[in-house]
């Protein structure tokens, strides 16, 4: 019910039709992705470099050759995990690659995916510990390229910000942005493509190279519209399983406004 009501909502101009085969194709992709994940615990970084390829990395690299470290934000779309593979495209001796996570309550399978995001050289941080790891780097002349996720539903006292994206009102995750403008790091969008059947092709693209100039909000709100550019081009990608607009902007208000106390 949740996978259906999200992709009829976000796409109020297709048939019915077309929404049943995009959700249809979304459940064929979801099960490849569970199998692609199990893969990955085992796969070579020969066949990964074949299966998960990225365009662009001359432009980060670039950036970290100025001493920037660069933030790049994705969505759950395409496969999100093979994107740990990045360290084997980047000069290891030019730059550190990082991804940020939320721990997950389960410790097996917390532990799991954190061996499968290092397995080729990246490292893992929580978001509070985040702004330590890259200054720890900085120091030691090395910039980061950092990972951030930033399409789940944050929850009500994260919440600053919402633009439409997709016909829904959203919140948007800000903690990426404010980490950014803090230590000045280049802004880069990672557009994924699926090219057939576990292959993959992840793009860099510049938002901005002065996030410190940028108004509040301003990179999220990019990062939204290309988030939603690269959907609606092959909509059976993104993760339509998840309850992103599970919060509203009405119970927000009376939230924030009338004091009532928010529910999980």
């Amino acid at each position: 019910e949740v996978v259906h009501e999200n992709i009829k909502s976000s796409f109020p101009e297709m048939s019915p039709r077309k929404c049943w085969m995009v959700e249809r194709r979304f459940y064929t992709h979801f099960c490849d992705l569970l199998m692609e994940s199990v893969k990955y615990f085992s796969m070579s970084k020969k066949t990964v470099k074949k299966r998960m390829r990225f365009n662009g990395v001359e432009l980060v690299e670039e950036s970290c050759r100025k001493g920037r470290s660069c933030g790049v934000f994705l969505g759950h779309y395409g496969n999100w995990e093979w994107i740990s593979s990045m360290p084997l495209w980047v000069d290891p001796n030019l730059c550190q690659c990082m991804q940020l996570y939320h721990s997950l309550e389960n410790y097996v399978t917390d532990q799991l995916i954190l061996y499968t995001r290092s397995r080729f050289g990246g490292v893992n941080s929580t978001m509070d510990k985040s702004i330590k790891y890259i200054v720890n780097y900085r120091r030691q002349g090395k910039p980061l390229i950092v990972g951030f996720i930033s399409d789940q539903a944050p929850f009500w006292d994260n919440i600053y910000y919402w633009s439409d994206f997709l016909h829904h009102e959203t919140p948007w995750f800000t903690g990426g942005e404010r980490i950014m403008q803090k230590l000045d790091m280049d802004v880069y969008y990672l557009d994924v493509r699926r090219i057939r059947r576990g292959y993959y092709v992840a793009e860099y693209k510049l938002i901005t190279d002065e996030p410190q100039k940028q108004e509040q909000f301003w990179i999220t709100q990019k990062y939204g519209e290309m988030l939603e550019a690269t959907i609606r081009r092959g909509p059976s990608y993104w993760l339509w399983s998840h309850r992103r607009w599970k919060r509203t902007k009405e119970e927000w208000l009376k939230i924030t406004h009338g004091g009532i106390k928010p529910k999980s």
